[in-house]
């Protein structure tokens, strides 16, 4: 019976210690390149599929600059979800560096403060850029 409730709170010990394993980070704690060689960005509505693409450093540099502290905070429902709003990947070159959408990163789901959404929707639809 002793080792059975040993076991028991053994198991239980280890299904929380996993389960804690996601905390809040701001945007350079996910970006482990330097945000100053991003070269391109690439962001794609998720409601339309369209992708635009940014190279003006200037514009980078701004919208970089913009999230680079915006915390992400874990959801506590980590669920599998459909869709997106809109998908942001940065370039090196011609190389994806990495890509997030505004509430998931890395194959977990966020909240973001402050909300990321405006910002990515500023640059989105009022920067005179191509669509692709």
């Amino acid at each position: 019976m002793y080792v059975q409730k040993l076991t028991f709170t053994l198991f239980l010990f280890i299904i929380l210690l996993t389960g804690c394993g996601l905390e809040t980070k701001n945007f350079t704690e996910f970006y482990k390149n330097d945000l100053e060689d991003v070269t391109k960005i690439q962001v794609t509505d998720g409601s339309t599929g369209y992708s635009k693409i940014i190279t003006d450093k200037k514009v980078i540099g701004d919208f970089l600059s913009e999230i680079k502290d915006v915390q992400f905070i874990p959801e506590e429902n980590q669920e599998d979800r459909a869709g997106f709003r809109y998908a942001i990947s940065l370039y090196e070159g011609e190389q994806m560096t990495f890509i997030f959408t505004e509430n998931e990163v890395t194959d977990y789901y966020y909240y973001t403060e402050p909300d990321i959404y405006p910002i990515v929707d500023s640059l989105y639809k009022n920067t005179k850029l191509e669509e692709e």
